[in-house]
């Protein structure tokens, strides 16, 4: 039978929502059993969330002042050492998964599974190549552990506060790394929603015209309570800071409503929003690609539609 271990994403003492998506791929190989660890330095707040998802068997932490930054060359041989035992091991296929998973795959000596978007089976999966062109499905050796990262926009999240699952500290005997140090943590910080969570999202591009135009972005996302993000080409021109990027060298998110402004829909883009539920899309060029996967499309300058979408809002 299948014993998966989840690794927890934290920051702040708060636990990251993609981990719960990652429970849910979890729950989809019908594991016999689906374990989360939790690595900080206080555990106790991250790991009473984690008991809270439902489907979590138990919650096993690790207390340790070297683990209160998330650093992937002291927490992988961490991971490594407590995944003895357990048939496949999931992270989040975000920036802290992307880091840390192909570490412990190393240590583990196996092959590593990224972007998981559907189960087939105990050891097949589906995941996007050729910026999501394509989807293949890889079948991984059964006679070893399986360690991937889950595609979050392609997963919902597990119910929280359903679960009671116990909590248990793990003493884990192993020699940690220090050519590796934590010398800052630089992040923007806004009132509005968080890019990768929001159930709402405003985007911009090249059409927006310039920093000082993508005002119009945010007073819209500020009236429906979206989030804000932007294509490859408006953070390269310099309108908004590159945390905002959507698409295939930015975020992947799967919001309930996408609103795509003055974005052409370059393949690179798309691959961030194919798991979006409604996409609209605004662009005055009535060929442009985006209009091939919108819901709804309006052709027209964003300038005059933005203004009277706004008053009808």
């Amino acid at each position: 039978m299948s014993k998966i271990l989840v690794i927890a994403e934290h920051l702040h003492g708060k636990l990251n929502p993609a981990t719960a998506r990652a429970v849910s791929a979890a729950a989809a190989v019908k594991a016999e059993a689906i374990d989360v660890l939790v690595l900080a330095d206080n555990v106790d707040a991250i790991a009473a969330e984690a008991a809270a998802i439902e489907g979590v068997s138990r919650v096993l932490s690790v207390a340790r002042a070297e683990n209160a930054h998330a650093l992937a060359a002291v927490l992988a041989p961490q991971i490594a050492k407590a995944a003895a035992g357990y048939s496949h091991v999931f992270a989040p296929s975000t920036t802290f998964g992307k880091d840390l998973a192909p570490r412990v795959a190393a240590l583990l000596g196996v092959a590593q599974v990224s972007d998981v978007m559907s189960v087939e089976g105990t050891h097949t999966f589906k995941r996007p190549i050729y910026a999501g062109n394509a989807i293949v499905t890889v079948e991984a050796n059964p006679a070893h552990a399986v360690v991937a990262t889950i595609r979050t926009a392609s997963w919902p999240a597990a119910a929280n506060g359903a679960g009671k699952a116990p909590v248990e500290a793990l003493a884990l005997d192993v020699a940690l790394p220090s050519h590796t140090r934590f010398v800052e943590l630089q992040q923007g910080s806004s009132d509005r929603p968080d890019l990768q969570s929001a159930s709402k999202v405003v985007s911009g591009g090249r059409g927006v015209g310039s920093k000082e135009n993508f005002e119009i972005i945010y007073k819209l996302a500020d009236k429906i309570g979206a989030a804000v993000g932007a294509s490859r080409a408006a953070v390269d021109a310099g309108y908004v800071p590159n945390e905002l990027q959507v698409g295939q060298t930015g975020k992947i998110i799967a919001p309930e409503l996408y609103m795509a402004i003055g974005i052409s829909g370059a393949i690179q883009h798309l691959t961030g929003i194919k798991d979006a539920g409604t996409i609209v899309a605004i662009n005055k060029d009535g060929e442009a690609p985006i209009f091939e996967v919108a819901d709804i499309g309006l052709v027209g300058d964003l300038f005059k539609i933005i203004p009277e979408l706004g008053e009808l809002l």
